[in-house]
């Protein structure tokens, strides 16, 4: 490689710097104290990667990028990709646009059961998330919740004891690696039959509390505060707007735990089809320091398809509708599709990740233009700056 006129080293003399990820705690304690929210992006369909990638280089924003347990697991998940498989990909996407200040994060590592079966299969999905390099993790036991509890303590017991659990087998994994943590309370999207849960203030205090009398110390607390998970349909069975998230109720719990002297922001989980002038008007930055964004770049996938590969987004349409409509036998097409088109990434993985050139390059211009809109209306623009000041 010949130097350029200045004496310097050209473009790939710069791709000696690894450009890994780095600790989940470090980006957030970098954003300490700034009205700012971290996009973490879902990358169910690794080509949008670069594009968010790209973006977060030119607005100087940190990212995560993350899978949920259903999405990357020892198998796969409905990804396909493993955890290694994830990290190799993320790892190159940012290698590529040489962008050095993002997470690698786990997502939803969910716990249903809480058996010793599922325990124990959980504790080797983390192993294979460390040794693939990941850098931080979310401990998901909100599924466990004692409505039959005297108390809020009773009826948070069995998620505070198995987080606890799994958060100090993940901190003797990383053998004194620093490694971003994010716990859950409130089971996301779960609906009472009168609306979304909502979980109260007194809750994310006692189950925050809890962990610290087992030294378990979470920078991010996932709350149910009305989100849900994927799009919001109808009675018609149409996509709308996400309206439902409580932004006082968020507020309230972020105040709460400030006021018991609880360092531990919100995350926002479910923010696909959540109206961004809203985020950029409306969210309590800082008090929500975490936001994640997942079925919105799948959408990008496969909008792009419909006009770019139209014969795969067939295959794929015809794969998912003749597998979930006759479970769904009163719902209209599109919403059985959109519901259900995620567990066709892994079965036509082959073909998406082998389309044309100018398809992939649509993608990622699809995904660097959207997340300049998301990272503006999260306020993260200069963010990635002030993590690096921590790292030097």
């Amino acid at each position: 490689m010949k130097d350029d006129h200045t004496g310097m080293r050209s473009d790939t003399k710069m791709n000696e710097k690894p450009y890994g990820p780095i600790a989940g705690s470090t980006i957030l304690a970098g954003i300490s104290g700034h009205k700012a929210i971290v996009m973490a992006a879902n990358v169910r369909i690794a080509t949008v990667a670069q594009g968010i990638f790209q973006a977060a280089k030119d607005t100087d924003s940190a990212v995560f990028m993350e899978l949920a347990r259903s999405e990357s697991d020892l198998k796969g998940g409905y990804t396909g990709m493993t955890p290694s498989d994830f990290a190799e990909k993320m790892r190159k996407a940012a290698q590529e646009v040489q962008f050095d200040v993002w997470a690698l994060h786990a997502d939803h590592i969910t716990i249903k059961k809480g058996d010793a079966a599922e325990i124990a299969g959980t504790k080797e999905l983390i192993d294979a998330q460390v040794n693939a390099g990941y850098t931080s993790f979310a401990i998901d036991a909100s599924h466990l919740f004692n409505f039959e509890g005297k108390t809020v303590r009773q009826e948070l017991d069995e998620n505070i004891s198995i987080t606890a659990h799994l958060a100090t087998y993940i901190k003797t994994k990383m053998q004194g690696k620093e490694f971003g943590l994010e716990v859950e309370v409130g089971e996301i999207g779960r609906n009472d039959g009168q609306g979304m849960i909502l979980r109260k203030r007194e809750e994310a205090v006692e189950f925050i509390k809890a962990l610290h009398e087992r030294d378990v110390h979470s920078q991010v607390l996932a709350i149910a505060n009305g989100s849900t998970h994927g799009h919001v349909y109808d009675e018609k069975g149409n996509v709308v707007e996400q309206l439902s998230i409580d932004i006082s109720q968020t507020k309230a719990v972020a105040k709460a735990l400030r006021d018991n002297k609880l360092h531990v922001g919100i995350a926002q989980h479910g923010i696909t089809g959540t109206p961004r002038d809203l985020i950029n008007q409306h969210f309590p930055k800082g008090d929500i320091i975490k936001g994640n964004v997942g079925t919105f770049w799948q959408d990008i996938v496969f909008n792009t398809l419909k006009v770019y590969e139209p014969g795969l987004y067939k295959n794929i349409q015809e794969w998912t509708l003749e597998k979930y409509r006759p479970a769904n036998p009163t719902k209209k097409d599109s919403q059985i599709f959109d519901g259900n088109c995620k567990f066709a990434i892994k079965e036509f993985f082959k073909e998406i990740y082998s389309v044309e050139e100018d398809t992939e390059q649509a993608i990622q211009a699809m995904a660097y233009a959207e997340s300049l809109i998301f990272f503006k209306a999260f306020s993260s623009y200069g963010s990635a700056s002030r993590v690096r000041k921590i790292l030097k």
